[in-house]
């Protein structure tokens, strides 16, 4: 995340839920589709995990779901957008998931399987009563977090783990979770749709797991988590700096796993990191949205109660053990957090931290971020070898941020020819609106400081 401190002069989930109500938007119809794309930002998680809970189909739970939203959208631009268009969606969803259970209790019948049939019944009864409909699992009662075990299914790789939850519990799109992996559009899609056959066929329960199982699938669990809460806080596309509702559903999910899990040092490491970076929010943006970086933030404007609580999780994280990624990456985030003003922050402690973690989960991204770290621990010249080192490293062929970073360090060097091509470039790859102009605008620096003639 540091390697965002490069990206200005001291600053540095297609996101439409920023667009607003759009008001004194000349087409009604394009207004309405808009707040359509708004809840459903924030509601399609929701509605997919209720429907999984239900049809015990995570596949078919997102079909039913995406009709819905086309249901909406045909119908609210002539009717009218709902007084409450979550409950509208849900109610509507919750709806064609009992119609796909009748169906399913009809087949039975036809093919006389008394057994399977009793098991379909008594689906359809929990599903039409809605108090059973809310009943407590003994464990936790969180459907979508039910949803993030269940994508993490050993039956699926990894990265398919990954993916499909970021695309279930996030809503990020294919693009955003491609931009996040440094992969191509394709290759996740296809793991995507891979993905949900793969559990179907499987017939992967909706439930929590426990024991030994639970804590085997922890990683992907933590790793989704971290991935839904970056994309909230810096977002890979669209207007928007920030897409705030990921980064509290992240945070969000995260305190339940710290319920649920009480003694996983990690589990405490990546709240206390989603704590205390969320606590930055309202000094992140400027009053026309503009990104406004870590070193330029007004400090004052913090949340300290936030702090505080990731200071808090890091404290029992600490207590329970070595440090994991992500308790080390909380322990760089408290270092900011302490420091009252930019010039106090205690660089090559940061830089030691990151040295840490690049010796425990080696990448090209860690090093990047290395990179910034000792740069103002010990200077840009210092920061640049490191940077050189990772040019012709494949995974970071279209990253934006390795052009931004080495267009930082020899800005400060005094070689503004060369860093105005590389904020040029790093405009060119970033796929975000704010960021693009934030970096053209760097490069029109470099022009600038240039000597006459």
């Amino acid at each position: 995340m540091i390697a965002s401190l490069m990206m200005g002069r001291g600053r540095r989930h297609e996101d439409s839920g920023g667009h607003g109500s759009g008001e004194g938007d000349a087409n009604p119809s394009h207004a309405t589709h808009r707040a359509i794309e708004a809840v459903w930002r924030i509601e399609s998680a929701k509605i997919i995990a209720v429907l999984a809970r239900m049809l015990r189909d995570v596949g078919t739970a997102e079909e039913l779901a995406q009709d819905v939203l086309v249901t909406a959208m045909e119908q609210w631009p002539q009717k009218g957008v709902p007084d409450n268009p979550a409950a509208w969606l849900t109610a509507a969803a919750k709806n064609r998931a009992l119609d796909q259970l009748r169906h399913r209790s009809l087949l039975v019948t036809k093919h006389q399987e008394l057994g399977v049939e009793m098991e379909v019944r008594q689906e359809l009864a929990d599903a039409e009563n809605a108090d059973r409909l809310e009943r407590i699992d003994e464990d936790i009662d969180d459907d979508l977090l039910r949803l993030i075990f269940t994508a993490c299914h050993p039956v699926l790789s990894s990265e398919a783990r990954v993916a499909l939850t970021l695309k279930l519990l996030g809503g990020l799109s294919t693009e955003e979770i491609a931009r996040a992996f440094l992969m191509s559009e394709p290759t996740v899609a296809q793991r995507i749709v891979r993905a949900k056959r793969t559990l179907t066929e499987a017939k992967v329960p909706f439930e929590l797991p426990k024991g030994v199982d639970r804590a085997a699938r922890l990683a992907s669990v933590l790793e989704v988590l971290y991935l839904i809460f970056n994309e909230g806080y810096a977002a890979t596309a669209g207007e928007d700096w920030m897409r705030p509702a990921l980064c509290e559903e992240a945070a969000r999910l995260g305190r339940i796993l710290a319920g649920l899990m009480p003694q996983e040092a990690e589990v405490h490491g990546l709240v206390a990191l989603m704590e205390i970076q969320a606590s930055r929010a309202a000094a992140r943006l400027g009053p026309k949205g503009e990104p406004i970086l870590l070193l330029e933030q007004n400090r004052a404007r913090w949340d300290h109660l936030l702090i505080n609580r990731g200071l808090a999780a890091l404290a029992r994280a600490e207590s329970l053990g070595a440090y994991g990624p992500y308790a080390l990456q909380a322990a760089i985030a408290a270092c900011h957090a302490r420091a009252a003003v930019a010039q106090a922050t205690d660089w090559p402690r940061i830089a030691a931290l990151y040295d840490a973690l690049a010796q425990l989960t080696p990448s090209p991204v860690i090093e990047l971020n290395r990179a910034v770290a000792v740069s103002m621990a010990y200077g840009p010249t210092a920061g640049l070898e490191i940077v050189d080192e990772l040019l012709d490293e494949p995974a970071l062929k279209n990253y934006h941020l390795l052009p931004s970073v080495r267009g930082d360090f020899l800005f400060k060097l005094g070689r503004m020819v060369e860093a105005g091509a590389e904020f040029e470039r790093a405009a060119g790859l970033t796929r975000n609106v704010r960021e693009r102009s934030l970096l053209l605008e760097r490069a029109l620096d470099c022009t600038r400081a240039l000597p006459p003639g």
